[in-house]
């Protein structure tokens, strides 16, 4: 079994810490100042410095680059002036942030929170990998959608977050390579679980999540160059791209969906400011359940990897909700703060707001 490895600035304080941690597995404490780099191999990752200064920052970057590997949770441990600590361990990448006071209390709970996660990546991969299943076959085969096969979809996803949470749900969304595929589960994901943040009754949750399943089944009527280019869309292109909601409305408006599903397929891009699209409707025009939908759209392309962008921080990306003010509904994206502090910590932080925009989503 693989040690975790403990970064501090003070050993004897350090080698007190992994004492204390014993239950928890073996421990390797090393100097931040000392002379040679940790080998890579840990299966977690502490760093207890009180003295973060640059020079800290700097060293520990390089330990974390050399020790950390893929997937390897990173706990940091705050001493003082949490608000700072808190902006240098995002910097830093950590998985979380614990107080330094209550540290050997905190990780071990902590550790055994995440022993028990375990095993629910596991159940929201295979929930995810069946859900894409579920896309290829309903929504890219050129067969009809019915009522009774967008229920088998959403069932999927409900049952999904149910048994797992958003932040599984995220991380094994975010493995598909298809763009679209992607899409659709992670805000069918997302709308699910702010339907339960809501506190909305279980028929109006499922109805959300059926609506958020379906939001752009218009983009299967987009050529495939457009949806997956790697770089901008030129004018044309985005003038294609945005004929995907009145695509989808044209696709279910005779398939036996009832309005307020079809109003979200249509109007999932329509802004309480009269800017969106394809209808330019306003405020009291658009209904509460396509407010919802947008919000959980918006969110989920931020977060999104994408071939011309990378994936953005997840309260990075709330930050820009808050700032779409007049145009999205402000108490459903105060409502929707929780849900994104949740899982802030499992999206990579992007240099900067996607230049290239969302591409129509």
């Amino acid at each position: 079994m693989s040690a975790h490895l403990l970064i501090t600035d003070d050993v004897h304080r350090g080698r007190r810490l992994a004492s204390d941690l014993a239950e928890c597995g073996m421990w390797r404490v090393h100097d931040l100042y000392g002379g040679v780099a940790p080998a890579a191999g840990a299966s977690l990752i502490i760093s207890d410095v009180e003295g973060l200064h640059s020079e800290a920052l700097v060293r520990l970057r390089r330990i974390l680059d050399t020790a950390r590997g893929k997937g390897v949770p990173y706990l940091f441990l705050v001493h003082r002036n949490a608000a700072r600590a808190e902006a240098q361990a995002r910097i830093l990448g950590a998985t979380d942030t614990l107080s330094a006071s209550s540290a050997a209390r905190l990780i071990t709970d902590k550790l055994t929170t995440m022993g028990k996660a375990g095993s629910t990546v596991v159940a929201a991969r295979k929930q995810a990998d069946r859900a894409k299943g579920f896309l290829t076959d309903a929504f890219f085969s050129d067969q009809a959608i019915t009522p009774a096969v967008a229920e088998t979809g959403t069932e999927l996803i409900v049952q999904a977050i149910r048994e797992t949470d958003i932040n599984d749900w995220v991380q094994a969304v975010q493995r598909f390579d298809d763009v679209t595929h992607q899409h659709c589960l992670l805000v069918a994901g997302l709308a699910a679980a702010f339907s339960g943040v809501l506190g909305l009754a279980a028929a109006d949750r499922h109805h959300l999540a059926k609506a958020a399943l379906l939001h752009d089944v218009g983009k299967t009527k987009i050529p495939t160059a457009i949806l997956n280019k790697p770089g901008k869309l030129d004018d044309a292109e985005m003038a294609v791209m945005r004929t995907h909601p009145a695509e989808g409305y044209t696709m279910l408006v005779s398939g036996g969906f009832d309005a307020t599903l079809l109003s979200v397929v249509r109007s999932h891009h329509e802004m309480l400011d009269g800017s969106g699209y394809p209808d330019k409707l306003r405020a009291a025009e658009i209904p509460d359940l396509v407010r919802l939908v947008t919000i959980c759209d918006i969110h989920a392309a931020l977060i999104e990897r994408r071939p011309y962008k990378a994936p953005m921080d997840a309260m990075r990306a709330y930050t820009i909700l808050e700032g779409m003010a007049g145009r999205l509904d402000a108490d459903l994206v105060r409502a929707f703060r929780p849900l994104a502090q949740i899982h802030t910590s499992i999206a990579c932080a992007a240099a900067g707001p996607p230049a290239a925009g969302v591409q129509g989503d």
